[in-house]
């Protein structure tokens, strides 16, 4: 199988939450330590955390997990900054690298099945992009292959990958993942997640 990494978008400073939504626990883990894991177990190597406002107290969380942690010192500046970063530490890494996705930790469904069925789908040859759908829209996880490399390395401003998901719409595959939508920016938005994975 093509060597396939992941750059874990972990910088945000949760300013709607008031706290750090990577250190939410989930499950038994923090969510970053749930998506690093699930990351590992999918064999995506290497998996690059990038991170930011946290810094510190995230590398106790990753404490075990076989990732390597980049600090993003442009953070406020939004994702392409981070995916940047992510790209250079993944490159440095494993020059090799003939995919890598990108995925934040705000999305506590995230499994190693979805990363699974994502590089299957783009081992088909044909699309460079595979990106997941829910609620209506094109989202994270999302899969680049080589070719789209330069382009991450060189994003800028406040949008993330979805800047090449919507340029490069004809080169996009979709993975349907319906939990993609519930993610965590608020303490009710938390509450939910809790009462339903309790329900």
């Amino acid at each position: 199988m093509d060597k396939t990494g992941i750059i874990i978008l972990a910088a945000g400073n949760s300013s709607r939450l008031g706290r750090p939504k990577q250190l939410l626990p989930f499950q038994g883990k923090t969510l970053l330590a749930h998506l690093a894991t699930e990351a590992l177990a999918a064999d995506l190597a290497p998996a690059v955390v990038v991170t930011g406002a946290y810094h510190t107290e995230l590398l106790d969380a990753l404490n075990g997990l076989v990732v390597r942690v980049v600090y993003n010192p442009r953070w406020e500046s939004g994702m392409a900054s981070g995916i940047v970063v992510g790209m250079m530490e993944a490159l440095v890494s494993a020059p090799d690298l003939k995919a890598v996705m990108v995925a934040v930790c705000d999305q506590p469904y995230i499994t190693a099945e979805l990363f699974r069925s994502m590089i299957s789908i783009h081992a088909d040859p044909g699309k460079g992009i595979v990106a997941c759908t829910y609620g209506g829209t094109l989202g994270t996880p999302v899969l680049f292959s080589g070719r789209y490399f330069a382009e991450l390395s060189a994003l800028s401003g406040e949008g993330g990958a979805k800047q090449l998901v919507r340029r490069f719409a004809g080169d996009v595959a979709m993975v349907p993942f319906p939990k993609g939508e519930i993610d965590i920016d608020t303490e009710e938005d938390f509450k939910q997640l809790v009462n339903d994975s309790n329900g």
